[in-house]
């Protein structure tokens, strides 16, 4: 059966929603005082910009106060899973509910739902062909963990189902590459900086890429896998990434582009991106060089 024949799971439900959160994301997580935030916070206590509506005192202003960090966050919708779902409307102030606990359910929920949201975008590739049932019943045991007790979360081991899930993503996204005959490989690789200025990165790998800083204007990334790359203030003004495999919103909210960015469906344009196009070229494919006559 074509894979288009395969209903996919809605992925709304992927998306964070705060209304139906309690803040778990200016609570849970440590950060360090850096570019990304203007102060250090240990894991487990509310960030000093948190009010008691569970609300952000800065929510307008992060970028111009010293948190872009909040601004590419994402939970993949573990948020309200975990307030919701797990603890059944109950938050980490109120006082039967154990604060540390859920805070670790929530880290624990956050991976899962991470996978969820890869594999769902897997799934409802026209290409997923023979994957799809291996990629469905990966993804019904993914969303099966999500749904246990937090005893039950807490005892996952989450390293052996990631892996068998990264397999699966891996093979398809080879699959989907192998469309693009000559396909770069800088998989994991230190990009930081470097001038790729109108490259042409179609079908390139670039899985857990570095590529902080990064000079990508003009560049065509169509079908590129960008799963775990680093595309914090990548420059991607006039880059094509509308077939780019694995992109997630906070990787493009890391990032700088323009009006004359192309991106995935399901993924936006951030507020604080220029609304001026550079009118960069994008990389076209080579032509071989004309051969002069001898003689």
């Amino acid at each position: 059966m074509p894979a288009e024949a395969h209903p996919v799971p809605d992925r709304s439900r992927l998306r964070a929603d705060c209304s139906r959160c309690a803040a778990l994301c200016c609570v849970a997580p440590a950060f360090a005082a850096s570019n990304d935030f203007a102060l250090t916070k240990p894991a487990g206590t509310p960030c000093p910009n948190l009010q008691t509506d569970f609300r952000c005192g800065i929510h307008s202003e992060l970028r111009d106060r010293g948190f872009p960090g909040c601004t590419v966050y994402d939970c993949f919708g573990a948020g309200q899973q975990v307030v919701q779902g797990t603890y059944a409307g109950r938050t980490w102030r109120d006082d039967d509910v154990p604060a540390d606990q859920m805070f670790d359910v929530f880290t624990v929920v956050r991976r899962l739902h991470e996978l969820l949201w890869y594999l769902t975008e897997a799934l409802a590739h026209p290409a997923a062909g023979p994957l799809v049932p291996p990629l469905r019943d990966a993804l019904l045991r993914t969303e099966e963990l999500t749904q246990g007790t937090p005893e039950e979360i807490l005892a996952l081991d989450l390293v052996p189902h990631g892996r068998a899930v990264d397999r699966l993503l891996v093979d398809f996204s080879r699959g989907v590459r192998s469309a693009v005959p000559r396909r770069p490989d800088h998989r994991g690789a230190d990009l930081v900086g470097r001038r790729m200025r109108g490259a042409d990165l179609r079908g390139a790998d670039l899985r857990g890429a570095w590529l902080i800083g990064a000079d990508l204007r003009g560049a065509d990334l169509r079908l590129a896998d960008l799963i775990g790359a680093d595309l914090r203030g990548a420059d991607l003004r006039g880059a094509d990434l509308s077939s780019a495999l694995f992109l997630t919103q906070p990787q493009v909210n890391a990032a700088k582009g323009d009006e004359g960015t192309r991106l995935p469906a399901g993924v936006t344009a951030p507020g604080h991106w220029s609304p001026v196009s550079l009118g960069m070229p994008r990389a076209q494919p080579r032509r071989p060089r004309a051969r002069r006559p001898r003689g």
